[in-house]
């Protein structure tokens, strides 16, 4: 018995020190954990808890593996930092993964330029179906921004995943009511309304632009990230901000901002008082046909299509998982992936989604490189 339990734990430690090697300057955990790393779990207790999962999900039959994928771990890239909209929502697929996959699947977040850093770090592996991306809307803008070479188009994608609502807010304190009384404001001071965003060609620096197009000229200040951009607004540096509900919930609840409208064509279910923008502006209801921070769940194109099918399987399980729907719902997000579940659809939504964000980007001045270069189409064209 003594010695079962020592090679036990010597395995427990090769696998911990395999998982530690994918890549040592980044931050790295176990996807059954749903936060940063607890340093007070031991290896032992990960693969103990990852093999009572693959015993349940066996007993359950729920397992779609097949005898040649997957036969190892895998590995889950966030392009993005710990704790952020993008790593939230991958660690909790991955968790829910390895239930019908059967392998553990080890997180690591490669953040930078705008997420290309760990975007091309997948392109650059093995199209075998073991390195995982879950990536933002910022994929498909890349090539217009000039950020780097990469789209859609190099991905095979799973799935999308969700998309993340964001809320037009102002401060507890600030003399504005309602979506009306800003935008006349606005109106009557063309360029002097201020509205602080995370960084240009970010979803709220699209909103930004989107209000431009109808006629609102807002002063726009750039920070160095979304939660700066509202902590800006709650100090009344800045008039007004368009966060993400995932990271606005508390906010609006503590009554530190004042939310006046979803930036959306329909109204949020878990914030049901909260009007949608096009209640406002009707004429806006072109640009809100879509997520503005869209997440999705992608593998390198060439991935072998009876990998594709496995991981297509899993995460279609996933989705019918009561722990992702009540997820779903807690953040109060978009379930796209309920949209758009075939190939046909799931092409056809990207291709809308590059049309209308790229050249909006492109004819603000915001993007450097034309869309039509890339064989990206204008919206209604």
């Amino acid at each position: 018995m003594k010695k079962m339990i020592a090679l036990t734990t010597a395995a427990a430690m090769c696998l911990s020190l395999a998982a530690c090697s994918v890549s040592t300057s980044s931050k790295e955990t176990t996807a059954a954990e749903t936060t940063v790393a607890d340093k007070t779990e031991t290896a032992e207790e990960d693969t103990t808890a990852a093999a009572e999962a693959t015993e349940a999900s066996e007993a359950e039959g729920d397992l779609v593996a097949t005898a040649d994928y997957p036969t190892k771990p895998l590995t889950m890239i966030i392009p993005y930092g710990a704790g952020g909209t993008t790593d939230t929502w991958g660690r909790k697929l991955a968790v829910l993964l390895e239930k019908y996959l059967g392998q553990s699947i080890t997180v690591t977040n490669q953040g930078g330029a705008s997420g290309s850093i760990g975007s091309q770090f997948v392109k650059d592996q093995p199209s075998d179906g073991y390195t995982l991306l879950v990536c933002a809307e910022t994929m498909g803008t890349y090539r217009t921004m000039n950020i780097c070479d990469l789209g859609y188009d190099d991905f095979t994608v799973i799935s999308p995943l969700v998309g993340d609502p964001k809320v037009l807010v102002v401060g507890k304190d600030s003399k504005y009511n309602t979506l009306e009384e800003l935008l006349e404001d606005i109106k009557a001071n063309p360029g002097k309304i201020t509205m602080s965003h995370s960084g240009p060609g970010g979803s709220g620096h699209n909103q930004g632009l989107v209000l431009k197009e109808l006629g609102y000229e807002v002063a726009m200040t750039s920070f160095d990230s979304g939660n700066d951009a509202l902590l800006g607004v709650i100090g009344g540096q800045v008039d007004f901000t368009n966060p993400n509900i995932s990271t606005l919930g508390g906010y609006i609840e503590s009554g530190d901002v004042k939310a006046l409208a979803v930036f959306s064509s329909e109204r949020m279910e878990a914030y049901p008082d909260i009007p949608a923008f096009t209640e406002t502006v009707p004429e806006a209801e072109s640009y809100l046909n879509i997520p503005y921070t869209l997440l999705s769940f992608v593998v390198n194109k060439d991935t072998p299509q009876e990998v594709v099918d496995v991981l297509k399987a899993a995460t279609e399980k996933v989705f019918a998982d009561p722990e992702w729907t009540e997820f779903v719902k807690a953040n109060a997000a978009d379930p796209v992936f309920e949209k758009y579940t075939d190939d046909a659809s799931i092409q056809e939504f990207y291709d809308n989604w590059k049309s209308i964000i790229c050249w909006l980007q492109y004819e603000n001045g915001v993007a450097e490189k034309s869309p039509e270069e890339f064989g990206i189409k204008k919206a209604g064209e």
